[in-house]
Order: structure tokens, then C-alpha cells, then sequence
């Protein structure tokens, strides 16, 4: 199991949200860059990244704090937000991520997301976000009439590396994980699921670990980190056992 330590971009600073709301954020580090590196010193061996710019407005937006952070990071980097067509895509690979999280796509044009499977083996994620069950869409301002599992079960033969499954509801409220929700949607699918939304201590480091035999492949933190809440080497070895 993985800790992926969270770097959301708005107006290329690190800031966290609360549930999704631009309006509610704070900022934690301008130099988003430099914060890798402290992830990476304390151990992190993936970093999360997402473009809440870009999330909102359908097209990269932040790209000078990802590249800055590709470089910084020294670790694998997973990007989510903003990005809609498949030369978005290759252009995130080349530049040196190592996994692209898709997300309203997922939704609204799912072709594209087997068609990126296929072309890039292992490098595609999806990305599906939750408000009571349902899929959220357009950097969660939208949401659809389509139930979480549903969408999930639509990409089980497509060749998708892992499904990061969040709560937007919990997200950067420190209100503690929906590990039953995540588990849930990992005994559902073959697919291996990122728990992610509303980390707020060890516990929920614990409570994922519980659920590995559901499928679960790790779990995204952020305000947590921030806060001093949850240090990463030892979430790490958690999820070590």
C-alpha cells in the first residue's frame, strides 16, 4: 500500500480546499516545488498532484508548479485536473509523469479513456469523485445521475491502473476517511482503489491497511500533513505492516 502526500495547485501555489470549494482554500506553501521535496525527505514515494485551475476550466493551468514539481520530486507523480484529450495526455507522460488521473472524461467522453489505457499501458487512472454515491464532474461543481460502482464498472476490462475514489464531502475537513465507501467500490472491481478524501490521523492510516484484503491500494492525505496531524513516515510503515 501507498501514501501518496497531496500538492493541489491554485494560482501555482500548494493550498488545500474544503470540499471542493476554491473559495475556501488555504494556502500552505507558494513554492509547490519546495514542497515536494520536504514530502520526499520525510520518505513519500509518490506525490498526487492536481490542477484545480485546470480542473475547473478543462485545461492545464498550473503547468510551470508541475513541471517544477517533476523535477523537485524525484519519486513518481500522479496529475489529475484539466486534462481532457489525448495530447494533453502524451504531453504530461513525456514531460515526465508518471500517471495521469482522468476524471470528468471518465464521465463524459469514457472512448478517450480507453483509448489512453491502450496507447499508454499502466500510466492512466481514473479519477472518480463522490458526492452522497454519486459522480461529481468540472472540478465537482457538476454532479451527474451516474453511481459511483457504475462508472467504476465500465472501465473493469480497459486496463486502468487504479481508480482514486474521494469523498468530497470529507474532503479537507479532517473529519476522518470513508474507508467502508472505498472498500466497497474495491470489492466491486478488479481494479485497485485509492482511498482519498478526509484523512485526518493515523487511524485512518490503520483503517485502510484493514481493508488491503478488499482491494484498496493506498490513500491520499493532505490537510493532515499540513496540519501536523499525520506524519508520513509513520503512515508509511503502516501501510508497510
Amino acid at each position: 500500500m501507498i501514501l501518496f502526500p497531496a500538492i493541489d495547485l491554485k494560482d501555482g501555489r500548494c493550498v488545500r480546499l474544503k470540499q471542493g470549494d476554491m473559495a475556501q482554500a488555504t494556502v500552505f506553501n507558494d513554492d509547490p516545488a519546495d514542497q515536494a521535496k520536504k514530502f520526499t525527505a520525510a520518505g513519500a514515494q509518490w506525490i498526487h498532484v492536481v490542477d484545480l485551475n485546470g480542473a475547473f476550466a478543462g485545461r492545464p493551468l498550473n503547468a510551470l508548479a508541475v513541471t517544477a514539481i517533476i523535477a523537485a520530486a524525484k519519486v513518481p507523480v500522479q496529475l489529475g485536473g484539466g486534462i481532457r484529450d489525448m495530447s494533453t495526455i502524451e504531453a504530461w507522460l513525456k514531460a515526465g509523469i508518471a500517471r495521469v488521473i482522468l476524471g470528468t472524461v471518465a464521465v463524459k467522453t469514457p472512448q478517450l479513456v480507453r483509448q489512453a489505457c491502450k496507447a499508454f499501458a499502466g500510466q492512466i487512472a481514473v479519477g472518480i469523485d463522490a458526492r452522497d454515491g454519486m459522480v461529481a464532474t468540472e472540478g465537482w461543481a457538476e454532479t451527474s445521475n451516474l453511481a459511483v460502482e457504475d462508472l467504476a464498472k465500465r472501465f473493469v476490462d480497459a486496463g486502468v491502473a487504479a481508480i482514486i475514489h474521494t469523498d468530497i464531502d470529507r474532503d479537507g475537513l479532517l473529519g476522518g476517511a470513508n474507508v467502508a465507501a472505498s472498500a466497497a467500490l474495491a470489492r466491486a472491481v478488479p481494479i485497485p482503489v485509492i482511498v482519498s478524501g478526509g484523512v485526518s490521523s493515523i487511524e485512518d492510516i490503520k483503517a485502510v491497511k484493514a481493508e488491503a484484503a478488499s482491494g484498496l491500494a493506498g490513500v491520499i492525505a493532505g490537510r493532515a500533513i499540513y496540519d501536523g496531524r499525520l506524519d508520513i513516515s509513520a503512515a508509511i510503515d503502516v501501510l508497510k505492516g
